[in-house]
């Protein structure tokens, strides 16, 4: 996969800009409670940013069938703010699990409020999810996020029972990872294009595009956990190894390893037992298997795999827009 420059996400963006403008107002307004903690706590981790991608292929996909008349739709703006809502929610509650004190270069708001309130309030914004889902009305639509927002949960508790265990076969983290990210992108797009009234042809075309892309997504980011520091990520390097989380690259490391080396994941990621100098060890493993290219390599399959879901769309300008966005999904591992 090659292009003339670095890809980036903002040809979506900008597209859709005045769409998220109005979006990102709701997702204000329906923070509100007159409990103050929550809009508070809320508040802190939806303000830290991050691409807003899973919003912005909401409207995508109301933009497949609708073209610039999506933003005349209040339904789609609502549909966009609840995917965001549902994604924060499975964030706060991740960081609780994962004991997490860093999310996009900040602290978590389980490490300045607690384990109890972050729960709760991740409990709230799946409530107002809920809320504006049956707001437009569409038992459809509705059934599609609810469906998604229960094989995220599915996607985290077996990821949770994969912590520790290097033998883990490699399709039991892809259905971790379709799980817990690629289902939220699919239903995000597919939704937005399905509650608009688009065929089951562009519906289906945008649901694979978004599922290939969330896989995509992910692969990368549990890959470049192994590479990149926190300025990058958002987060501290090695936070999966030190969580004992089961990732393509250590399952790759691990299947092709020596005895000593499938001794050495047992030890660390297995057992718990890290010792100074195991992370630096892990890598240079990874790094020797080529585990961590390979899996990029996979990711990368993925993206081309999501591009050639946009068959289906006829407004070219948007297909360019989710062509760069596929690209940009890998492109953080230049």
């Amino acid at each position: 996969m090659t292009t003339e420059k670095r890809p980036t996400i903002e040809a979506l963006t900008a597209l859709l800009a005045d769409d998220m403008t109005q979006v990102n107002q709701v997702i204000l307004d329906r923070m509100g409670s007159d409990v103050p903690m929550i809009p508070q706590l809320a508040n802190h981790l939806i303000a830290a940013g991050g691409k807003r991608m899973r919003p912005l292929l909401c409207l995508a996909g109301a933009y497949a069938h609708l073209g610039k008349q999506t933003i005349t739709d209040s339904r789609v703006l609502l549909l966009s703010a609840a995917v965001e809502f549902i994604h924060n929610a499975t964030l706060l509650h991740d960081d609780v699990i994962d004991e997490s004190d860093k999310r996009r270069g900040r602290d978590t708001a389980n490490a300045l409020w607690g384990n109890e309130a972050s729960v709760l309030v991740g409990d709230f914004l799946f409530a107002r999810a809920f809320e504006l889902m049956v707001e437009t009305d569409d038992i459809g639509v509705l059934g599609m996020l609810s469906s998604a927002s229960a094989r995220i949960t599915e996607g985290e508790v077996k990821q949770m029972t994969m912590a520790g265990k290097p033998d883990s076969p490699l399709q039991d983290y892809l259905d971790v990872i379709t799980g817990k990210t690629a289902i939220l992108f699919a239903a995000a797009i597919s939704s937005g294009a399905r509650v608009v009234g688009a065929d089951a042809k562009l519906v289906d075309a945008l649901h694979n595009y978004g599922l290939a892309l969330g896989m995509a997504f992910q692969i990368v980011d549990d890959a470049l956990d192994y590479r990149s520091d926190l300025a990058e990520m958002g987060k501290n390097s090695g936070d999966d190894f030190m969580d004992g989380k089961i990732t393509m690259p250590v399952i790759y490391a691990f299947e092709d390893g020596t005895e000593e080396e499938r001794a050495f994941w047992m030890r660390t990621i297995g057992e718990g037992v890290i010792e100074e100098g195991d992370f630096e060890k892990a890598v240079t493993l990874l790094e020797s298997h080529k585990a961590i290219d390979r899996a990029l390599s996979s990711a990368r399959t993925y993206a081309e795999d999501a591009i050639s879901s946009l068959e289906a769309i006829s407004d070219d300008v948007l297909k360019s827009a989710l062509t760069d966005a596929a690209y940009y999904t890998v492109a953080r591992t230049l």
